[in-house]
Parts: structure tokens; C-alpha cells; sequence
């Protein structure tokens, strides 16, 4: 019994490190492929757009700290004259949790006016945020404006569900150590999730009326 049980506990083990190193291995894979589409503000090249990804809100309503980075981020693109527009892709599904409204009141406070702030309102995930800026927005090409443990999946999925991205880094402040692992630890189910969904599940988000970006074209 006692040497059944011990053969079993090293099969679990065994299982544990070969899923931790496979999603260590996906992680490094998409890093890899990231670092060559990854710019700083100054040597980024022109869009059209900026897509702005959701980060979550403060219990006031207010853009948390990694989502106000990422927002200054953009607005820095903007005025650098790098992009036009900035889509802000958030989570709205609940009555008084409003990601892309909190972007757009802190873009609009940083200076960028209000006709050039598109909001996506059901880009409840990262994969949803993309399938809608393809499905909805109709955009073939877009710079993506996260964190930089956030970008790698970011960007494969915009790649792979039709957008050419390039990526900018909003890492405009050095984190918590504990958040940062936190994240990066995150990340590792993620991108396999983000695989998966991509690559095998294909789920459909939240659509609705098609909203071309290209009729905001000033």
C-alpha cells in the first residue's frame, strides 16, 4: 500500500514539473517572439491607432496605477504625433465598473480630445479586446500599449487573429517585487490559455454593430 502511494506521489510530482516547465516554455517562446515587435515610445513607428488595454479600477472608480501607466503611455504616442486615435478596451459588465470611461476621463484630463477616444466597452479579455479590434473596429494594424509581462501575449493574439502589432512598453514605474512575480506567474497559464483559445477553442466574444475605425479618420 505504503509503495503504491509513493509511486503515485512521484507520478503527480512528475506531472506538476512537466506542466510547470511546458508553460515556461510557451512563456519563453512568445517573450522570444515579442522582443521583436517591442519599441520604446521615441523609435516606435507611425499608426493609425493605439490599442489600450483594461487593468482594472480603484474602489473609487478611479484607473488602478498599472492602468494609468499604460493610459499615460498612449497619450505620450499621441502627442509624439506616433498615433491618431487611441482604442481603450475594457470590462463594463458590471453596473458600476466602467474600465473604458475611467481611460477616457484620464486620457481627456492628459489632454487628448475626446474625438480622438474610441472606447471598446466588452473587451473583457485580452483575447476578447483583439477579436473585437478585428471583428468590430475593422483594424488590420494597430500598436498595442501594455506592461511588458503583459505584451507577449498581447501580441500573439492580435497577430494571430489578423492585426499586425507592434508593441510599446508602459512600464512608466518600477513595480512592487511581489506584484511583479505575481504577474509574470499569471502569465504562465495565461499564454497557454491564450494558445489554446487561438489556435483550437476560437471562442466568439460579445460582438454587436460594426464600428469601423477608418469613418473617424479626421
Amino acid at each position: 500500500m505504503r509503495q503504491s502511494m509513493f509511486i503515485f506521489l512521484k507520478i503527480i510530482i512528475f506531472l506538476l514539473i512537466a506542466t510547470f516547465l511546458i508553460l515556461i516554455f510557451l512563456r519563453v517562446i512568445l517573450y522570444i517572439s515579442a522582443s521583436q515587435k517591442t519599441y520604446q515610445i521615441e523609435d516606435a513607428p507611425k499608426s493609425q491607432i493605439a490599442i489600450v488595454f483594461g487593468a482594472g479600477l480603484r474602489n473609487d472608480g478611479s484607473p488602478s496605477p498599472v492602468l494609468k501607466d499604460r493610459v499615460m503611455t498612449a497619450v505620450q504616442l499621441h502627442k509624439s504625433g506616433k498615433v491618431k486615435k487611441l482604442l481603450l478596451t475594457g470590462d463594463n459588465h458590471f453596473v458600476n465598473y466602467n474600465e473604458p470611461e475611467a481611460m477616457a476621463s484620464f486620457a481627456r484630463d492628459l489632454g487628448v480630445p475626446q474625438t480622438d477616444l474610441i472606447m471598446d466597452y466588452a473587451g473583457q479579455s485580452t483575447y476578447d479586446s483583439c477579436y473585437r479590434a478585428k471583428a468590430i473596429f475593422k483594424l488590420n494594424q494597430a500598436i498595442l500599449v501594455t506592461q511588458s509581462f503583459h505584451l507577449p501575449r498581447a501580441l500573439f493574439i492580435c497577430n494571430q487573429l489578423g492585426i499586425d502589432s507592434l508593441g510599446v512598453s508602459a512600464d512608466q514605474r518600477k513595480y512592487w517585487v511581489t506584484s511583479f512575480l505575481y504577474w509574470q506567474l499569471r502569465e504562465l497559464p495565461a499564454s497557454l490559455v491564450a494558445i489554446l483559445d487561438v489556435w483550437i477553442f476560437k471562442p466568439i466574444p460579445i460582438l454587436g454593430n460594426l464600428e469601423p475605425i477608418d469613418k473617424n479618420k479626421n
